[in-house]
């Protein structure tokens, strides 16, 4: 026979804990999903003072129309110049489309070779089963990798103006984490923990995938981005910089842009001399093919989900 257990061992059990759950007695959320009020917003007496006398000066002198002879010209010139922009763009659009070749000829330019050399011998020039890969990643590459250097250097530029600087930052390390977020949100956390290693695994399907299925290093870099931005919402920027920092990001951009400059100068001067590259293509429709595609989806697809997460971590709070 069982022992009969004492009033403390009993509230000590599984079945006591499930048992209050039940009966609405306790919250198991309750005091493991926080929340930090924001403060509320006091503007100092003087500096109010100060700013309703400024902004009366400032529609005294400068917004006062009736008595303003510098601000009534300039409406007035600002009007006639609206005026004479809008009627010279109509007359310049109506001129060039006065210059468009009629609806359905032969000489249009969807309707030249670009095109078809596209279709029908996209598969034999670059080996890849997604016509839209090939052109993209073979025969527009370096536009493609214009397209990367231009994310790169948004990420740059984001980082100049919104970084923080450690050395005057005087709020503590926890504020800066989470401030006026969810700490410790258990639902958040247990979601994040299933879905983001498969939001991992199906990006990394996409960008692998992407030269004989749709998909390619875009799609599936931005898939990737979305996981780690799912992952810093659910654990915080601590356990996220254990393996992604502003180091990690400079160089994965880094060497990927670099790798894809270079095997594209190799293989365009190899091209534009009629020189054999000496990079198989491979069967068309497997993992391994398409020559250089595969790898560049790769590198694209870094780059992409790199600077996804760069900037939610710039605007979330100025740094990684």
């Amino acid at each position: 026979m069982s022992r009969l257990l004492s009033q403390e061992e009993y509230r000590k059990t599984k079945s006591f804990k499930i048992k209050r759950w039940y009966n609405g007695d306790r919250d198991p959320y309750v005091g493991r999903v926080e929340m930090k009020a924001q403060k509320p917003f006091k503007e100092n007496v003087d500096v109010q003072k100060k700013r309703t006398h400024d902004e009366a000066l400032l529609r005294q002198h400068i917004y006062d129309v009736e008595h303003n002879r510098a601000l009534r010209g300039f409406e007035k010139f600002y009007n006639i110049s609206s005026v004479i922009f809008v009627i010279v763009l109509i007359a310049l659009l109506l001129n060039m489309v006065s210059y468009l070749p009629p609806v359905g000829n032969a000489l249009n330019p969807d309707n030249n070779e670009v095109a078809a050399k596209y279709i029908e011998d996209g598969l034999d020039d670059t080996g890849a089963v997604n016509i839209v890969t090939g052109m993209i990643l073979d025969y527009r590459a370096f536009d493609t990798l214009g397209e990367s250097n231009v994310l790169f250097i948004a990420t740059c530029t984001v980082l100049i103006l919104l970084r923080v600087d450690k050395h005057s930052e005087k709020k503590e390390e926890d504020e800066n984490d989470r401030l006026y977020e969810p700490k410790n949100d258990i639902i958040l956390q247990k979601v994040a923990f299933f879905l983001v290693p498969l939001i991992m695994i199906f990006g990394i399907y996409i960008i692998l995938n992407g030269h004989i299925s749709p998909g390619g290093g875009f799609s599936g870099g931005a898939i990737i981005g979305a996981g780690l931005i799912l992952y810093v919402n659910a654990f915080g920027f601590a356990k996220t910089e254990k393996f992604f920092t502003q180091k990690t990001y400079k160089w994965i951009c880094f060497v990927a842009l670099l790798f894809y400059c270079l095997a594209k100068t190799y293989s365009f001067y190899c091209g534009a001399h009629h020189l054999e590259t000496g990079i198989p293509l491979g069967t068309p429709g497997a993992i391994l093919s398409s020559g250089l595609i595969l790898p560049l989806n790769i590198c694209v697809g870094l780059v992409v989900a790199c600077t996804m997460y760069a900037f939610y971590a710039m605007f979330r709070k100025g740094g990684f």
